[in-house]
């Protein structure tokens, strides 16, 4: 299809570089004080040279076609502020990453009730639950832009869970188990703010994968949340993944096939302890968590995806 002139906010960077994968020419706003959605490119970027950034106030000059909102902020406030009357009529869809809150039901979108809007579920799960009204909807499942070449190795007998600030998210985030669990298992984390908790602390995204490869597992204690893209970038090097079996999860992981899933802590626990004893079945499951990852959630799907949403929401022919 035509390249296509996109306005997006950085809001989920490793979302973005997934997204950017689809080769249109993506424009980021871009101010000083760096605010909500407003960095750029961001530091280290490996997004393609096709994505560009743009001073928020040079926005009104472009010649948009499509507008990918992704908050409520973005969506209520950023559009009156920076796109022109004229922009503002433009395609648009409503890029929903997370599941409902603050209620898992009753949560009514912020986008509902709105036709002129598409309004894009990363997860099936995602879409039954928001109250989305009778804006029109789609999902498109996750997948991620890792160096292809990275395999798991799973030589250090521990499991890694990769989070952002799991203190400060608390239970949702599954601090409370992550704080009884590795009393005793030989568990860590990665991300920010895991420092301050026992955790390795930040590692930039470019380098984190090789450095989560080396651990026997990925695990991931989150009660409430959208699919996580941790875990699909551990199913994409080829690593078992032991997690709670809420949200859409149990849609992915089979258990003793690519790692396991369970609600009951205590059956987290032996699972943990059997990968750690057990390397050759761990490797196992890594295999089959790969094979998923290339049938399920594979970049060229998602860019095909996306590329039909696209070409459906700016009224072009829709790709084969």
């Amino acid at each position: 299809m035509r390249k296509l002139n996109i306005l997006i906010w950085h809001i989920h960077g490793a979302y973005l570089t997934a997204l950017a994968q689809a080769e249109h020419n993506w424009y980021l706003p871009r101010k000083a004080d760096q605010s909500e959605g407003y960095i750029g490119r961001g530091v280290g970027s490996s997004m393609p040279d096709y994505v560009r950034e743009v001073p928020a106030d040079q926005i009104k000059n472009l010649d948009l076609d499509l507008i990918i909102f992704q908050t409520p902020r973005n969506y209520q406030e950023d559009q009156y502020e920076i796109l022109s009357a004229e922009q503002r009529q433009l395609p648009r869809i409503y890029l929903q990453h997370n599941s409902p809150e603050p209620h898992p039901t009753d949560s009514r979108h912020w986008a509902a009730d709105d036709p002129n809007t598409l309004l894009v579920h990363v997860t099936h799960y995602n879409r039954l639950m928001w109250d989305n009204g009778t804006t029109p909807t789609a999902v498109i499942e996750h997948s991620v832009a890792i160096d292809p070449s990275l395999r798991y190795n799973g030589s250090r007998p521990e499991g890694i869970f990769v989070v952002n600030e799991m203190k400060r998210r608390g239970r949702m985030a599954g601090y409370d188990l992550y704080e009884s669990l590795r009393q005793d298992l030989p568990l860590t984390t990665v991300g920010m703010g895991s420092a301050e908790i026992g955790g390795i602390g930040e590692i930039h995204y470019t380098l984190l994968h090789r450095r989560v490869a080396e651990y026997r597992f990925l695990y991931s204690l989150m009660r409430y949340s959208s699919l996580p893209l941790a875990i699909i970038e551990a199913l994409t090097i080829g690593m078992p993944v032991v997690a709670l079996a809420t949200t859409e999860l149990p849609t992915v992981i089979e258990n003793g096939v690519h790692g396991f899933i369970s609600c009951n802590p205590d059956e987290l626990r032996e699972h943990m302890q059997f990968l750690l004893d057990n390397p050759v079945e761990a490797r196992r499951m890594g295999n089959n968590a790969r094979k998923l990852a290339q049938e399920r959630f594979s970049i060229e799907r998602f860019v095909q995806d996306w590329n039909r949403v696209f070409a459906e929401v700016v009224g072009r022919p829709v790709p084969a």
